[in-house]
C-alpha cells in the first residue's frame, strides 16, 4: 500500500515548515486541541467538571494515538471527519468524562477553529521566511543601489534603471504580502455557536454543583434570565482564549469573513513572490545572464545545465494560487445558517494555499539569499542597442532646442540608420549635430551614457529601504 500523499508530485512545497503544519495528522491535532479547549472552556465557565478538562486534554494531546485513515473513511458516511473523532475521542477517555467530550459543539465549530489553528500554526514560519526574503533583498538594494541595467517594457529594453531599485521594489512587494499575513494572523478567530450558530444549547447546562443547590439557572418564571444572554458568551470567550485566536463577534458558519481574508492575503503573497520569481527567470536566461540561482538544479540528460528550479517553483506556486482563492471566494455564498457544500467546498482549496505559499516563501527566502548579480553583463546588456536606450533622454534635451517635433523627427531617422549601419547612435548623432546648429556644444558623451540615465533610481531606492 503506497502512502496517499507524500509530496512526489509537489516539489514546491516537500519537506518545508508548511507541509508538516498542513498535514493530516496536523489537522487531526487541531481538532483535537480544539476539542480539549472546548472542554477546559467550560470547566472554566462551570460548565464542566475541572477533571474532565484534564481528561480530554490528556486524551486529546497526541494526534498519533487516533487512526487517521480510519477517520477519514468512516468520514464519508456523515460528511467531516469530526463525527467519527469524537466517537474515537470519547472512546479514550473514562465513562464519567464522555458526556463533556465535544458537549455542544457542532462539527463545523471543531473543524473551522482547526482550520484557524492550522493557518497560524503554517504562517507562522511562513513570516519568518518572509522576512528572511526581504532581508536578502536588502543586502542586494543596497550593494547595487547605482548598478545600471536596462528596464524592459513589453519585452524590450526601455530606458535604464538600477538593479538596486529592482531589488527595492521585490522587498516592497514582501513586506507587503508580511503585513497582510501578519494582520490576517492576528485576526484569526475560534469558532463556536451550536446548531445554528446561537449558542442556545450552552443555555441548558446545569452549571457544576447548582444541581445539588437546587438551582436550574432559570428565573422564576422558569426561564434563562437574559441580563448577560446566558453562559454561551462568556463560554466563547474563555474558549478563543485556550486556543490563543481571537475571539469572534459572531459565529460565523456562513460568514466567512475570515476564510476570505485568509485566502486573499495568501494569493497575494503567492503573486508577490511570484513577481520576484519571474524576473529572476528572465534575468537567468542563458542570452541575459544577469542573475543568476546560487545552486542551479540540474537535467536529466544535459550535465552543463544549471536550471532557475527555486524561481521556477515559486512562479508555478504563484500561478495555482487565484484559482485556489476563487474557490474560496466562492463559498462566500453560504446559504442559511449552515451550508451544504459551500463549507466542504473550503477544506482542500485552504490547505493547499497554506501549502503552497508555505513552500514559496521558503524557496523565495533560499532564492534570495543565494542570489548572483552579475553587473558586466548588464552593462553589455545597455550596450544591445547601440545607445538607443537612452533616446528618452535625448529627445528631451533636443526638444528644448529644437522643438518636439524636429526632435522626434531627427531621433528616429538618427535610430534607423544607427540600426541600418550596426553603428552607435553617438556617432550618428556627431553627424546630426553639425546639420543642426541648435544642437550645438551637447555632450553627447554624457548625455548618450545610459548609467547617467537612472533618474531618481538610487533615492527610491534608499526611501524604500527606509520602510521597516
Amino acid at each position: 500500500m503506497y502512502e496517499s500523499d507524500a509530496g512526489l508530485l509537489a516539489p514546491g512545497r516537500a519537506g518545508s515548515p508548511a507541509e508538516a503544519a498542513t498535514g493530516d495528522g496536523a489537522f487531526l491535532q487541531a481538532m483535537l486541541d480544539a476539542e480539549a479547549a472546548l472542554t477546559r472552556a467550560q470547566a472554566d465557565c462551570g460548565l464542566a467538571p475541572a477533571e474532565a478538562g484534564r481528561a480530554v486534554t490528556a486524551a486529546a494531546a497526541d494526534a498519533s494515538r487516533f487512526e487517521v485513515r480510519s477517520l477519514a473513511l468512516r468520514a464519508r458516511t456523515d460528511g467531516n471527519p469530526v463525527i467519527p473523532l469524537v466517537v474515537d475521542l470519547a472512546a479514550a477517555v473514562e465513562p464519567g468524562v464522555r458526556p463533556y467530550v465535544h458537549r455542544g459543539a457542532t462539527s463545523q465549530d471543531i473543524l473551522d477553529t482547526a482550520a484557524m489553528l492550522v493557518a497560524a500554526r503554517t504562517l507562522a514560519p511562513v513570516l519568518d521566511d518572509l522576512v528572511r526574503a526581504a532581508d536578502a533583498v536588502a543586502r542586494l538594494a543596497v550593494a547595487h543601489r547605482n548598478t545600471p541595467m536596462a528596464g524592459r517594457t513589453l519585452t524590450q529594453h526601455a530606458v535604464p534603471t538600477t538593479f538596486g531599485l529592482k531589488a527595492a521594489g521585490w522587498r516592497a512587494l514582501i513586506l507587503d504580502a508580511r503585513d497582510r499575513l501578519s494582520a490576517v494572523r492576528e485576526s484569526l478567530p475560534a469558532q463556536l455557536g451550536g446548531a445554528a450558530g446561537t449558542l442556545a444549547v450552552f443555555d441548558a447546562f446545569t452549571p457544576i454543583g447548582a444541581a445539588d443547590a437546587g438551582v436550574s439557572g432559570t428565573d422564576a418564571s422558569g426561564t434563562v434570565a437574559a441580563e448577560d444572554g446566558g453562559p454561551g458568551l462568556p463560554l466563547l470567550q474563555a474558549f478563543a482564549n485556550e486556543l490563543g485566536l481571537a475571539e469572534p463577534l459572531l459565529p460565523w458558519h456562513t460568514l466567512r469573513t475570515p476564510i476570505a481574508d485568509l485566502a486573499g492575503a495568501l494569493a497575494f503573497t503567492a503573486g508577490a513572490l511570484g513577481k520576484l520569481a519571474a524576473d529572476v527567470l528572465v534575468l537567468s536566461r542563458t542570452e541575459i545572464g544577469e542573475v543568476t540561482e546560487g545552486q542551479g538544479g540540474g537535467s536529466s540528460t544535459m550535465p552543463q545545465k544549471a536550471n532557475p528550479v527555486r524561481a521556477t517553483l515559486v512562479v508555478a506556486a504563484a500561478r495555482r494560487a487565484p484559482g485556489l482563492a476563487a474557490t474560496l471566494y466562492g463559498s462566500l455564498v453560504a446559504e442559511d445558517e449552515r451550508p451544504a457544500g459551500a463549507w466542504h467546498a473550503e477544506w482542500e482549496p485552504l490547505r493547499e494555499l497554506l501549502r503552497l505559499v508555505g513552500g514559496a516563501a521558503y524557496e523565495a527566502a533560499e532564492l534570495t539569499d543565494g542570489l548572483r548579480v552579475v553587473p558586466y553583463a548588464m552593462r553589455e546588456n545597455l550596450q544591445l542597442t547601440d545607445g538607443l536606450i537612452v533616446a528618452e533622454r535625448l529627445a528631451a534635451v533636443f526638444a528644448e532646442r529644437i522643438g518636439r517635433k524636429r526632435a522626434k523627427e531627427v531621433l528616429v531617422n538618427a535610430a534607423a540608420r544607427a540600426r541600418a549601419e550596426t553603428t552607435d547612435l553617438a556617432d550618428v548623432l556627431t553627424d546630426v549635430l553639425d546639420e543642426e546648429p541648435e544642437l550645438a556644444g551637447l555632450d553627447l558623451g554624457e548625455l548618450t551614457d545610459p548609467a547617467r540615465y537612472t533618474g531618481c533610481a538610487g533615492s527610491l531606492t534608499d526611501r524604500a529601504l527606509d520602510r521597516g
